[in-house]
């Protein structure tokens, strides 16, 4: 099949394309209207369908005969422990605790939150939500009661369902003291709290509105799946604002089904019954849409995996597990490609581990480094398949479609436009732009099933964020630019382009360069503020282990090669190295943070920080190098 027929079918008629894409789910009434605008004007998908996302991802495929295949496997090596889940476990648990939701009174529309860590029972109540009607808003574990307060205040659970704790590593995060925190600051109260209890030593204070889980699911009758709409919302996802509030993304049910299941065949290259990995946390789209939904909508194999790519125990973990497990796709952050890189960077590990059944190593999640992904390409030997796309979206909108017809990879190019999405570079103007020209990235509307419906509780928001800057279009926020051939470049978010006297550079361009030092394992380009020049970059990089080349020697080698491959416009003059770069848990480098602290403005620690200490070892570099206003 050929990439641009495919694709070009998706454009010109794209009712009659995902129509025949949604006759591959099993929908209880099948839809007639596939297209359609709602009372605000905005697309959607399959309005007059019915369907049930938990009875596809389950009870669908016990029916075809294959309960006894394996739907989730657990692994975390930070508590050394692993366990196989069969659709028919996996239907037996999850039928249980939504049988328990509806019994302490939860009924199709209410919402409820999932604030747990990477265990099964995240899983399970993902699906026990949806197989009721019930809203999910998972929160990713461990954030900070005020962040988990917003949200309840935001989208009033009915109920918290939690764990007594998470684990980093060797560090016990007590969730239950959370929870009951964020409840105590929050306007809105939950009825009740439903805790698994994980015996890992820690502090589960008991409230009146506590449930235990495993008691709640032993007494609870089985429920079958309820038909609701396709338009019906499967899910909110928090996802952070410009403003500080975090923005609720609605997703509906019929268009994101259809869309996954279409994206694990020809996005990832992946047919029924094969392992499929994604490396993330389901707190965050990736663990959404490919952890849980895309993999068991499609009858894969799913890794659930609790641990870090490194110091679990160390840097084979990923490769330990695509062995035991044989992966056959594995998808994973350009992040955590670097840390492994960073502790192994001969890749000596990656020898020690028969990784033939692994056919793809998709990565996202942030822009990929051309020095990244060519250690990987060297080191695994298959096909490295850098995608774009965000939470709002749900799935992918730039990659290069395995299922369909690979194309000759371009470093730093997430590759072509995925069938359904228009997707234009545009001026200030609105205009389209000529090749090799940087604009706005935008997709023409209508945008393809599976994206974001509208802000919850706030649809003024959904509308002024991404539709009204270029009508006809959705904005995603991002700069970049086509080549001639049509590879699509995403440069990063549009407050990452800085004005050196004004000349528009682009930062990503400057840190392609900086990331091509042999000695540098990872780094961050940003803008700071100057009086002559407005601003002027700033790049940090942190080293590879053993490295000996002297500091100074490294910056003079760095500013020499961004001069010569950028231009003495760029002004790169410093380069600090440090221990680490502070960055949000899913892996995402903080650089308005960076900006912030650079410029002396005033700044609030976001809630996805990994590590808060790392804001005083900044500050600490800064101050001493004399950087900015410092």
């Amino acid at each position: 099949m050929k990439y641009q027929d495919f694709y070009n079918k998706s454009i010109k008629k794209p009712e009659d394309f995902w129509k025949k894409q949604a006759q591959n789910l099993a929908w209880y009434k099948e839809p007639t209207n596939i297209l359609s605008k709602n009372d605000d004007g905005y697309h959607q998908w399959f309005e007059d369908g019915k369907l049930n996302l938990s009875y596809l991802c389950i009870d669908k495929h016990i029916e075809d005969g294959f309960g006894r295949q394996n739907a989730i496997i657990y692994d975390s090596p930070v508590t050394n422990s692993k366990e196989i889940i069969t659709y028919n476990r996996l239907h037996k648990e999850v039928s249980k605790l939504a049988g328990a939701l509806k019994e302490i009174g939860l009924k199709k529309g209410d919402t409820a939150i999932i604030y747990m860590p990477m265990i099964p029972q995240a899983v399970y109540a993902m699906l026990a939500c949806v197989r009721i009607g019930v809203i999910h808003s998972v929160v990713f574990g461990g954030f900070a009661p005020n962040e988990l307060a917003i949200r309840i205040d935001d989208c009033k659970p009915k109920v918290i369902l939690t764990a007594s704790s998470g684990i980093e590593i060797d560090r016990i995060l007590p969730y239950k003291p959370y929870v009951d925190e964020a409840i105590k600051l929050a306007e809105h109260k939950p009825s009740s709290v439903i805790i698994y209890q994980r015996h890992l030593g820690a502090d589960t204070p008991g409230k009146p509105y506590d449930i235990d889980y495993v008691k709640a699911v032993s007494t609870a009758t089985p429920v079958d799946p309820i038909e609701v709409e396709s338009t019906h919302p499967s899910y909110i996802l928090y996802t952070s604002g410009t403003t500080g509030k975090p923005k609720g993304i609605i997703r509906d049910t019929g268009g994101y089904a259809t869309a996954l299941k279409f994206s694990m065949k020809y996005v990832y290259g992946v047919e029924q019954g094969d392992v499929f990995w994604a490396a993330s946390d389901v707190g965050w789209v990736v663990g959404h849409s490919y952890i849980v939904y895309g993999p068991l909508l499609n009858r894969n194999t799913s890794v659930l995996f609790e641990g870090k790519p490194v110091r679990t125990p160390d840097s084979s973990t990923f490769w330990r597990i695509i062995e035991e497990y044989k992966v056959k796709v594995m998808f994973t952050a350009p992040t955590a490609i670097r840390a492994i890189k960073k502790e192994d960077p001969n890749g000596k590990f990656i020898k020690e581990y028969d990784l033939s059944k692994l056919k793809y190593q998709f990565l996202a999640g942030e822009r990929c480094d051309v020095s990244t992904l060519k250690w990987t390409e060297e080191k695994l030997k298959i096909p490295v398949i850098d995608h774009w796309w965000q939470t709002e979206s749900g799935w992918p909108m730039l990659a290069n479609m395995a299922g369909v017809e690979l194309a000759k990879v371009k470093p730093g190019s997430a590759t072509f436009p995925v069938c359904g999405y228009d997707i234009q570079i545009l001026s200030d103007d609105g205009e389209i732009v000529n090749a090799g020209t940087e604009g706005y990235v935008a997709v023409k509307l209508p945008l393809p099933p599976g994206n974001l419906l509208n802000i919850w509780g706030n649809p003024e928001r959904f509308f002024a964020g991404y539709l009204e800057r270029f009508p006809g279009y959705y904005f995603s926020g991002d700069g970049g630019y086509k080549d001639k051939d049509g590879y699509v470049y995403i440069t990063g978010r549009v407050d990452d382009v800085i004005n050196v006297a004004g000349h528009r550079l682009s930062t990503a361009d400057m840190e392609e360069v900086v990331a091509s030092h042999a000695s540098v394992a990872e780094c961050a380009v940003i803008g700071i503020h100057d009086d002559l020049k407005g601003q002027i970059p700033l790049a940090l990089a942190v080293t590879k282990s053993g490295n000996e080349i002297a500091e100074s020697v490294i910056q003079e080698e760095i500013v020499l090669s961004v001069r010569k491959k950028i231009g003495a416009v760029a002004s790169l003059r410093q380069v600090i190295i440090v221990e680490r770069l502070p960055k949000t848990r899913s892996g995402k480098i903080l650089r308005k943070l960076l900006r912030s602290i650079a410029d002396q403005e005033d700044y609030k620690v976001p809630s996805t920080i990994d590590d808060p200490f790392i804001i005083d070892e900044i500050t600490h570099k800064l101050k001493t190098h004399k950087v900015g206003k410092h």
